[in-house]
């Protein structure tokens, strides 16, 4: 409605698609938000991958276990890497930490974790030799 009203004002030596286009950013500035959302709103426990994760399993969750185990940097350095599949580069520049750090502690919390999941199948089997989980 807008471009029609100001049809009259559009020049020839110009784009016709760049005149249209900000007709459109100057209206689009002028409405204004009839209500905001709260953060509460956005996010759900529904979305959370970790509730997912956990609702899924019978028995406790690999992450309750690493969330248990680890400290926060390690675990964040080990959810960044196996849940959202990031690099150990962009996983360092996220923690702000050294690449060999990463890699470092990620290696050091698999081994944290195979140990008490180890653990936790010779406990449920005590008549089985020890077994190997990965996961």
């Amino acid at each position: 409605m807008s471009a029609y009203r100001y049809m009259k004002s559009y020049n020839p030596r110009w784009r016709f698609s760049t005149w249209l286009y900000r007709i459109a950013l100057r209206n689009a500035a002028k409405i204004t938000p009839s209500t905001t959302a709260d953060l509460e709103e956005i996010y759900s426990a529904e979305d959370d991958p970790l509730a997912r994760c956990i609702a899924a399993s019978d028995r406790e969750n690999l992450w309750l276990s690493a969330r248990r185990l680890l400290s926060e940097e390690v675990y964040t350095a080990m959810w960044l890497r196996y849940a959202e599949d990031m690099s150990v580069n962009d996983i360092s520049a996220v923690l702000e930490r050294s690449a060999s750090w990463t890699k470092v502690n990620l290696l050091r919390g698999r081994k944290a974790l195979d140990s008490e999941l180890n653990r936790q199948m010779s406990a449920s089997k005590p008549g089985d030799q020890k077994s190997e989980a990965y996961g």
